[in-house]
């Protein structure tokens, strides 16, 4: 039978005492990770969030039978004395080696199945057995201390803000759909039947109109939701660093306060300083250099722009492509000719078709033997080639044409993230921080024949290209930056239109009529008319620094109760059926 804390008083974690202990008597309190019965001894090694301690126990001791029917994940509480492990006792693998606790007392105070798998962090039981006990997977160390990385990550964040005159204001989970990016997540009103409220993909319109009320400089740890198709590093539901500040015009205000409080967080959780200011190159640079908005730019393998140098010559795939208004672009991975193969090559003309692309021309420049369709160039034009790649004998040479220049630079961009992973050109020990801003405001859908905002409809165009938002929308920039960690999107953020004019002429331009202005953001305009302060903010995604923080490359490990592929729980069975009572007080059928 269990039994009770009753004179019980923890007074030290298990992984926190030393040689230095030695001598005291202590109380700790943990799960058993193993036992070891030698007859005369047991051993327990005993385990929190902290580490791992040895108990022993010696046959003599009254309590000896009890300890003997001990088992792994058993809840213990130990009294003893701290005492030294001399010699070959010592256990230099472990925080605690050079001690152990000569137990005086010990209470079993829960008993424990054995486990479906065993709580180790080398664990071999698959992902799904772990998630469906998400309870006891979050006993190995590794996942606790991924989510004291996130307390301490998420503490940085919250003092800085403070010292930097934010306030901590809480927005409302339950709030107004306003259809114009992912998916709502949708709760019916059980007094209003037939209504709904969405709950937040953003607190954008909310932090924003705390400005409107005076606040000056807000922050959130917000919970935010959206229901979209989950990829490696989405969740359904995820976790921002959210700020907002008044009086400012210029995007540099706002990420010289984002870029202090990376480096706070960067400083205080990895012992990093950054004492250089971070990069910042522009969105058409990325592109053009990258081929993405978020690049990786800890290794080479920059994109190269053949458009002018092979346009005109008589390969059709190149010449069509280009006179089409596309572009022909390419890649030179140095010494590549022999370390790729033709299975390679078909791999990787497979592998762009996801980014449009209709496939690769892979050029191994070798002594003995040119490429295929260097025969439907001339000597000029494979010199020119070779020119503008920066390529010569014994290299790789990875080209694209297509009709859309997007598809050009969005297939080379994935092609290079592959190749370096594929041949281990990324120091992953590394981390690679930088700006991307100057972001287009809008973006065509060619299947709709409309434009989108980039970013949201909040977003601010540059000044100076304000005057073509009604007759050339692709042309006008946005007050846009994004903060890129090793390739990944870490946060981003944008100055916002202040003006109730502009505001409108933003909707407008994304063809919303006045009715629709009126009943989607009715609130939001109204608002304007009373005065608003130029402002501007940005969000970190949490969930994905402390990934980035970790070295980790699964979101899932740096959150506590994660949804997977299909937006399910696992553990809980979430999203499940409810009772026809349920749904009959809520004005509902299925």
């Amino acid at each position: 039978m269990a039994e009770f804390l009753t004179g019980f008083k923890r007074t030290d974690m298990c992984g926190t005492l030393r040689a230095k202990d030695a001598g005291r008597v202590v109380t700790v309190m943990g799960f058993v990770q193993k036992y070891r019965n030698l007859g005369a001894l047991i051993f327990i090694d005993l385990r929190d969030r902290t580490g791992i301690v040895q108990l022993a126990i010696k046959n003599t001791d009254p309590f000896y039978e009890k300890a003997a029917s001990i088992r792994n994940e058993y809840v213990v509480a130990a009294r003893g004395t701290v005492a030294p492990r001399e010699g070959t006792n010592a256990n230099a693998s472990m925080d605690t080696g050079e001690i152990e606790i000569l137990v005086s007392e010990i209470r079993i105070l829960s008993e424990a199945a054995v486990t479906p798998f065993f709580i180790t962090d080398n664990c071999n039981a698959n992902e799904t057995l772990r998630l469906t006990y998400r309870y006891l997977d979050l006993r190995r160390p590794f996942l606790q201390k991924l989510l004291m990385l996130r307390d301490k990550a998420t503490r940085a964040a919250r003092n800085y803000l403070a010292e930097n005159g934010f306030l901590e204001i809480e927005t409302p989970m339950l709030g107004k759909s306003t259809p114009e990016g992912a998916r709502d997540y949708l709760v019916p009103s059980r007094i209003r039947q037939g209504a709904f409220y969405a709950l937040p993909q953003s607190p954008q319109l909310y932090k924003q109109l705390l400005m409107i009320a005076g606040m000056d400089r807000y922050y959130q740890v917000a919970r935010c939701f959206r229901d979209e198709d989950l990829r490696a590093n989405r969740q359904p539901e995820f976790t921002q660093i959210d700020i907002e500040m008044s009086f400012v015009d210029s995007e540099e205000d706002v990420m010289e306060i984002a870029e202090g409080l990376i480096k706070r967080v960067f400083f205080e959780c990895k012992g990093i300083n950054f004492t250089e200011k971070f990069r910042r190159i522009t969105y058409q640079e990325a592109m053009r250099r990258f081929g993405s908005d978020k690049p990786d730019t800890r290794f080479g393998l920059e994109l190269n722009d053949l458009s002018d140098a092979l346009g005109k010559c008589g390969f059709a795939p190149f010449s069509d492509a280009v006179n089409a208004g596309g572009g022909i672009g390419c890649i030179t991975y140095p010494s590549g000719a022999a370390k790729f193969t033709r299975k390679d090559a078909d791999f990787f003309s497979e592998f762009v078709k996801d980014y449009g692309a209709k496939g690769v021309f892979s050029a191994y420049l070798k002594e003995d033997a040119a490429p295929a369709f260097f025969k439907h160039l001339t000597d000029a034009e494979i010199t020119a080639l070779m020119g503008v790649a920066g390529a010569q004998t014994g290299d790789a040479v990875f080209i694209i044409a297509d009709k859309k220049k997007e598809n050009v630079l969005n297939a080379l961009g994935a092609l290079r993230l592959h190749l370096a992973k594929k041949t281990g050109l990324i120091d992953e020990s590394k981390y690679d921080i930088l700006w991307v801003k100057d972001f287009p405001l809008f973006e065509y859908n060619e299947e709709d024949k409309r434009y989108y905002a980039m970013h949201h409809p909040f977003t601010s165009p540059k000044n100076e290209d304000l005057q073509f938002i009604k007759t050339d929308p692709g042309r006008v920039r946005a007050k846009a930056y994004d903060l890129v960690i090793n390739g990944q999107e870490a946060g981003g953020g944008s100055i916002r239109i202040h003006s109730g004019e502009v505001q409108r002429l933003m909707f407008e331009a994304l063809g919303m009529s006045e009715e629709d202005i009126k009943a989607r953001f009715g609130f939001f305009i109204e608002a304007f008319r009373y005065g608003t302060p130029p402002h501007g903010g940005l969000a970190f995604g949490l969930d994905r620094l402390v990934m980035l923080l970790s070295g980790d490359d699964n979101i899932k490990d740096v959150i506590a109760f994660p949804k997977v592929q299909n937006a399910s729980c696992l553990m809980t069975g979430a999203p499940d059926f409810v009772e026809e009572k349920q749904l009959n007080e809520l004005g509902l059928k299925t």
